[in-house]
């Protein structure tokens, strides 16, 4: 079942969305919001078509900074601005909030008044504020290594902060040398991915657009959103929050507040699943997106 190609929607916000789908209009429709610095393909092609198999419309697309979608480089941001978000102070460019309209601004635009949303780390931040937003218009709910925004939960290892933090050169190669040290410290230690698909992935990453400064301005807009908690623990719809026990880049924790908080949500924990999705995972994860959607549809 191939995708659509390519396609691009423009926002009343002057933001440029690139997106693809893969399946029949007709079937429920699924939104796939990937995390930071991370363009569509990370959901990848075979994992989208499995999905869209199991009778769903499946949307993924390019979160603005990232891949074919809009750049915003007139917001300058460096590293020093990194370093005070993450100790509370100084602002960001954009929000989560603002990611989650240009969703919602995406969803408008293929003519969706609901849909199924399933987020990863950043991605999920952003599908948990638009089910705040808007519960009306979210069927289901699947959250995946993901946080509420406290503080106190879902933190970062501190050996990962000099490495998410170093440069990434200024040449493809070194971008992809780069990547693959910090994937490495981030990949789940039980289902290894291997050598020649990350670079595979990072090859797709540099040359379908990456900018280091989109990657920082999403640092932002993670450091600096808000507490969901409470906002959380009104949300009636099917909800799913799927961790890995082994995660670095946010601690288990984070998935345990997100579940805690929303009332009879369906809490996945997976051993030896640290921050990415490894393709021996694809089944699992996308068997407890159906079983969510379908959850959805007894209600």
């Amino acid at each position: 079942m191939t995708g659509s190609g390519e396609q691009f929607v423009h926002l009343p916000s002057g933001i440029d969305l690139c997106y693809e789908t893969f399946g029949d209009p007709s079937d429920p429709p699924v939104l796939l919001a990937m995390g930071l610095g991370g363009p569509m393909g990370w959901w990848t092609t075979s994992f989208c078509e499995a999905l869209a198999e199991r009778g769903h419309f499946v949307i993924r697309y390019d979160n603005r900074d990232t891949g074919r979608s809009t750049k915003l480089r007139q917001h300058k941001v460096g590293r020093g601005a990194v370093i005070r978000a993450f100790l509370g102070r100084g602002g960001a460019p954009y929000g989560i909030s603002d990611l989650a309209d240009d969703a919602y601004g995406l969803l408008d635009a293929l003519g969706l008044e609901t849909a199924h949303l399933v987020g990863v780390s950043m991605g999920g931040m952003i599908v948990q504020t638009m089910a705040i937003a808007h519960p009306e218009r979210v069927s289901s709910l699947v959250s995946i290594m993901s946080t509420t925004g406290r503080r106190t939960v879902g933190w970062q290892h501190p050996k990962l902060i000099p490495g998410l933090l170093a440069s990434s050169g200024r040449t493809r190669d070194s971008y992809i040398e780069r990547s693959l040290k910090t994937g490495a410290l981030i990949a789940s230690p039980a289902f290894p991915t291997t050598l020649e698909d990350s670079v595979a992935r990072a090859e797709e990453t540099y040359d379908r657009g990456w900018i280091a400064s989109g990657v920082l301005r999403h640092m932002l807009a993670v450091l600096t959103q808000p507490d969901r908690t409470e906002q959380l623990g009104a949300l009636t719809m099917p909800v799913t929050v799927i961790h890995g026990l082994s995660d670095p880049l946010v601690h288990r924790s984070g998935g345990r507040a997100t579940a805690a908080a929303i009332k009879g949500s369906h809490h996945v924990e997976i051993a030896g699943m640290a921050h990415d999705i490894p393709t021996q995972l694809h089944a699992a994860i996308i068997s407890e997106i159906s079983d969510t959607v379908a959850r959805a549809a007894k209600v």
